[in-house]
């Protein structure tokens, strides 16, 4: 497999990205890098980016271009990239892709499939501690109510009711999709069915990468 690998990870909201993302990092050894778990940094500590992204979100709307580009070109500056990155869900639109181009050459675009009937059932059934930011499903909690890491209390992030996540989706279709041509027409473009056991899609991406 080739070193030093710089690699986008996308799809639809629910379809995996960030399971993948952690699994493929740390078989890499290099740093996975999401733009969701910085916003949501900045909404935990009230920062005046966080505020105007949690009204943002709230909505089932896509952060800024500029405010995206800013923190992933801010994290790509530290030494833990040298040796290349996951970009988690990043970028999100065709203008944030064209820009992105511009500043950094990746080396293979990863696209998790998954049907919509399938990312509705994840997404509204994911439930979130509120002590320690854990993230699970009601699918797994076989009818308990508290985190299973720290019995902590669980609740449904905004964006994660059904009306947003229908929203979000929505936003996805539209706003999202396009930058799957702009990376096809790269050749950089590599569709995963992120619809099979986790493990099994872990094998796609690293059958994938092993013919760059």
């Amino acid at each position: 497999m080739k070193k030093n690998l710089k690699i986008v990870l996308t799809g639809a909201p629910g379809a995996g990205k960030g399971t993948q993302a952690s699994r493929l990092a740390a078989m890499l050894n290099i740093p996975q890098i999401s733009t969701g778990d910085i916003f949501r940094f900045h909404i935990r500590n009230q920062t005046p980016l966080g505020i105007k992204i949690k009204a943002i979100l709230d909505e089932g709307k896509l952060a800024p271009d500029n405010d995206v580009l800013a923190i992933v070109k801010d994290r790509l500056s530290l030494t833990d990239c040298n040796n290349g990155f996951i970009l988690d869900g990043f970028p999100r639109t065709l203008g944030q892709a064209q820009a992105f181009d511009k500043i950094c050459k990746i080396d293979c675009v990863i696209n998790l499939t998954v049907s919509e009937e399938k990312l509705l059932c994840r997404l509204t059934g994911r439930r979130t501690c509120k002590s320690c930011g854990n993230i699970c499903h009601l699918s797994s909690l076989n009818g308990k109510t508290d985190c299973p890491v720290c019995n902590g209390e669980l609740y449904i992030r905004d964006d994660d009711k059904v009306e947003t996540v229908q929203k979000r989706l929505s936003v996805y279709t539209i706003q999202t999709k396009p930058i799957l041509e702009f990376y096809e027409n790269k050749g950089l473009l590599v569709n995963i069915d992120g619809d099979q056991l986790p493990k099994n899609v872990l094998q796609d991406i690293e059958q994938a990468l092993n013919k760059l």
